[in-house]
C-alpha cells in the first residue's frame, strides 16, 4: 500500500498517537488523507440518466459520409477509440434496470481532432420542442416529492398531468409505453441522436442529419411481466448482461447510421420541421446510411472513475460536425455544462481520465 501520492506505507490500521492510548496526533497525514478521501470520495448523482453501464470500445468508419463532413473520424477507414455509457432516464442509482423508461444511448469519440460526444436515447423523439420545458418535464416524471414514489417509473398522476398539458409530449410517450420502454438488453436497443445536425464537408458545403444506432443483434424487447420479475430477481439485469457478455467475448456490435437532408432555408423535408425534436422523419423517406461500425470489447476497470465521471456533453463537436437551431438542442448545450460543473465538482473535469481527450491540448 501507498499514500495517494505513492509513498510506501508499512501501516494503514493505527493512527499514530502520543502514547499507547492516545491522543492521536495531528501530524498523521495518513490518517488525515485517508478519513478527508472517504468523506469526500462520493459525488451527487445525475438529476437525469443517474443508473447507468458502460464498455470501452471501436468505432471503424467506412467512409460513407467523407463527401458529407471534413470530420477525420468520418474519413474512409479511420479507427476511433469510443467510450459508451448506456442508462434509464428517471430512477435513481439504486433503481432497478428493467423499468419501462427511455433509455440514454451516449458515445463519447476520442477522435484526432478532439472528443466527439453523441448523446441520445433509444427513442429517436422527446417530450418537448423548447429547453425551457425540460425541468417541467423531469419534474413530473419523478418521484413526487413528498414521498418519493413511484421510483423510476413515470406513469404515474404527475407525469400524466404534464402530458396532457403538453400535448407535443404525447409522441414520446407512446413510445415509452410500447416495446421499446423495455429492452431485452442494452445490446439489442437501437439508439438515436434526437436532434437533427449539420455537417460541413472540405468544400464548406453544408447538409442536415439525424444519427441512428442499429444494433446487430437486432431490436428485441421484454415482455411487462419478464420485466417486473427481473427487476425483482436481479435489479442489475442489464449491466449484468452487458458486462457478462463482453467478457465471454460476444462483443456487441452497433451500425451508425444517417439520415440525410438538404440543409434549405426552411430547414423542412417533405413538410416535417428538422428543428422539432417531437417529430421524426420516416425512413421510408429518408433511408439510413451507414457510415460506420462500433463494436464495445471492453468493460471498465473501475465503475466509479469511468462510467460515474464520464461527462458527455452535446456540445462536444470537432470540425465538419456542428449544431442547429433546434431550441432543445440549444438548451441542452447549456444545461449539459452547467452541471456537469456541479456534479463533478469544478471546471477541470475534462481533465479527468475518462474525459481526457486523446488529441493534444493547449488551451490556456
Amino acid at each position: 500500500l501507498t499514500t495517494a501520492t505513492g509513498v510506501p506505507l508499512r501501516d494503514t490500521d493505527h493512527s499514530l498517537k502520543a502514547g499507547p492510548r492516545g491522543p492521536v496526533l495531528l501530524q498523521d497525514h495518513h490518517l488525515r488523507e485517508k478519513i478527508m478521501h472517504f468523506d469526500h470520495e462520493r459525488i451527487p448523482e445525475r438529476v437525469v440518466h443517474a443508473r447507468g453501464a458502460a464498455a470501452h470500445g471501436v468505432f471503424r468508419s467506412n467512409g460513407a459520409a467523407s463527401q458529407l463532413t471534413r470530420a477525420a473520424f468520418l474519413a474512409e477507414g479511420a479507427t476511433t477509440q469510443v467510450f459508451t455509457r448506456f442508462s434509464t432516464v428517471l430512477g435513481s442509482r439504486g433503481s432497478a434496470d428493467t423499468v419501462r423508461d427511455t433509455r440514454g444511448f451516449a458515445v463519447k469519440f476520442y477522435t484526432t481532432e478532439g472528443n466527439f460526444d453523441l448523446v441520445g436515447n433509444n427513442i429517436p423523439v422527446f417530450f418537448i420542442q423548447d429547453a425551457i420545458k425540460f425541468p417541467d418535464v423531469i419534474h413530473a416524471g419523478k418521484p413526487h416529492p413528498d414521498r418519493e414514489i413511484p421510483q423510476a417509473q413515470s406513469a404515474h398522476d404527475s407525469f400524466w398531468d404534464f402530458a396532457s398539458l403538453h400535448t407535443e409530449s404525447q409522441h414520446h410517450a407512446i413510445w415509452n409505453m410500447s416495446d421499446r420502454g423495455i429492452p431485452r438488453s442494452y445490446r439489442t436497443m437501437e439508439g438515436f441522436g434526437v436532434h437533427t445536425f449539420r455537417l460541413v464537408n472540405a468544400a464548406g458545403e453544408t447538409s442536415l442529419v439525424k444519427f441512428h444506432w442499429k444494433p446487430r443483434l437486432g431490436v428485441h424487447s421484454l415482455t411487462w411481466e419478464e420485466a417486473q420479475i427481473a427487476a425483482g430477481m436481479d435489479p442489475d439485469f442489464h449491466r449484468r448482461d452487458l458486462a457478462d457478455a463482453i467478457e465471454a467475448g460476444a462483443h456487441p456490435e452497433w451500425d451508425l447510421g444517417i439520415q440525410v437532408f438538404p440543409d434549405t432555408e426552411d430547414q423542412l423535408f417533405e413538410g416535417i420541421d428538422l428543428l422539432d425534436s417531437t417529430k421524426l422523419v420516416p425512413e421510408e423517406l429518408a433511408e439510413v446510411q451507414v457510415i460506420g461500425t462500433m463494436t464495445l470489447n471492453a468493460n471498465p476497470g473501475n465503475y466509479f472513475a469511468e462510467t460515474e465521471q464520464v461527462a458527455f456533453h452535446v456540445g462536444h463537436f470537432v470540425p465538419g460536425i456542428d449544431a442547429t437551431d433546434d431550441p432543445l438542442l440549444q438548451g441542452r448545450l447549456f444545461s449539459y455544462l452547467d452541471t456537469q460543473l456541479t456534479r463533478l465538482g469544478g471546471p477541470n473535469f475534462d481533465q479527468i481520465p475518462i474525459n481526457r481527450p486523446h488529441a493534444p491540448v493547449n488551451d490556456m
